[in-house]
């Protein structure tokens, strides 16, 4: 579904991925994980086309999209959730959702039913501004609006960050649920361990910029997460 292919990127003259490759597989959840500062956010960002590769390649069903726009990637199917969220404070729930509307190209202009059915809260406070929500509420509307693009690939970079334990059970659910019930393919960057042990399927460890260990969540034993995880 999505191949990165041994993609190099700099900023200036720092190298930041060194020849990197993984796969996520369709219909699957899977996991970035890694200390700070060894290139999780930077290949998200690079997937959407918000930073250039040097060298290498990726790949979205067999199609190369390095070279497109993020306009078009999203176009594409590539949903994307940031850290930090950035939704628009002034604007209400509800137009932060139909701003994603644009870039589907099939013409809809309404929030599809389904965003509402796996976030009710945002149906209750769709007339309420986004800076007025909580942290876990706007991030479940961030969600939300990277599905109203109807994507193939949803990427979330620290998704449980800051937020409240019932809503990142919420927020596991509804990946769970994208992945079963809609065949939705996701690529998160998590820090929780226990988080990452639910939701994933498989798991991608980063060190400096590199692939070092990747496989079926199952098989994350104490013995990686000491040598690359623990700080």
């Amino acid at each position: 579904m999505l191949t990165i292919e041994t993609v190099n990127q700099y900023y200036g003259q720092s190298h930041i991925l060194w020849d990197l490759s993984l796969e996520v597989r369709e219909g699957t959840c899977g996991c970035l994980l890694g200390r700070n500062g060894v290139g999780k956010t930077t290949l998200l960002k690079c997937i959407t086309g918000l930073l250039p590769i040097a060298e290498g390649s990726i790949r979205l069903n067999g199609k190369d999209i390095s070279k497109l726009s993020t306009e078009a990637r999203a176009r594409a199917g590539i949903g994307y959730v940031p850290q930090g969220r950035e939704i628009f404070p002034q604007l209400t729930v509800e137009e932060n959702l139909k701003i994603s509307l644009g870039a589907r190209g099939d013409g809809q202009t309404k929030v599809p039913d389904h965003i509402y059915e796996l976030f009710p809260v945002l149906l209750d406070m769709r007339h309420r501004r986004g800076g007025d929500l909580s942290g876990g509420q706007q991030q479940q509307l961030a969600i939300g609006r990277a599905l109203v693009l109807d994507p193939k690939v949803l990427l979330l970079d620290e998704p449980t960050e800051g937020i409240q334990p019932n809503i990142v059970r919420d927020i596991g659910n509804v990946i769970g649920k994208l992945n079963r019930e809609m065949g939705l393919t996701v690529l998160l960057v998590e820090q929780k361990l226990p988080f990452a042990r639910k939701v994933a399927d498989d798991f991608f460890i980063m060190e400096k910029g590199h692939t070092q260990a990747s496989g079926a969540i199952a098989s994350l034993d104490d013995h990686l997460v000491q040598k690359y995880l623990s700080v």
